[in-house]
């Protein structure tokens, strides 16, 4: 146990000399995203950029930074969902944007679920709360249509001012959410 106990010890002081030595701007994280520049992962393409504000627990939040990427064409789109466009924001909810063919079929999903937690998203864009960053003008509104005929759910996973997520899953809502048929 002794032998062990030093052998890690020199090995850790060893890492730590090792990392005392490297350039000040090779920290380990990143050395850590450039090997994950070379490996693709789920993360990668989130590069649609979309404010809206939200209806969570009967309150207007927002606009959330929403980053979004294209997963399938039906249109099946996940965005992630942030406080602010800074790079170190906290992930505080994600939203499915899904082609109305899926959401409105009564075998895939059930109207009085659809009615109790997802919204239209034509409606959202006529109401003039989504904005389009980022992209040119002609992609943009291509963005636009396209989701102009999905449905969405939001899933907010950190309550309005809290310090950390307490495990509670709030349905937002888009602002002006009306239910139909």
């Amino acid at each position: 146990m002794k032998n062990t106990t030093t052998v890690l010890s020199a090995c850790f002081i060893l890492a730590i000399a090792a990392g005392l030595s490297q350039p000040q701007d090779a920290s380990p994280a990143s050395s850590a995203a450039q090997e994950a520049d070379a490996k693709a992962t789920p993360a990668d393409g989130h590069v649609i950029h979309v404010t809206a504000p939200h209806l969570i627990d009967g309150k207007v939040r927002g606009p959330f930074h929403h980053y979004c990427k294209i997963v399938s064409p039906e249109p099946f789109i996940e965005c992630l969902l942030y406080e602010t466009e800074d790079n170190n924001a906290k992930l505080i909810g994600v939203e499915y944007i899904v082609a109305k063919t899926v959401t409105r079929d009564e075998k895939v999903l059930p109207k009085k679920v659809w009615k109790k937690v997802w919204h239209d998203h034509s409606v959202e864009g006529v109401i003039g709360n989504v904005k389009v960053l980022d992209l040119p003008p002609d992609k943009a509104k291509e963005f636009a249509d396209t989701v102009a005929k999905t449905d969405g759910i939001i899933f907010s996973l950190w309550p309005e001012g809290a310090k950390l997520p307490t495990g509670r899953v709030s349905i937002g809502m888009m602002v002006g959410h009306a239910v139909h048929p």
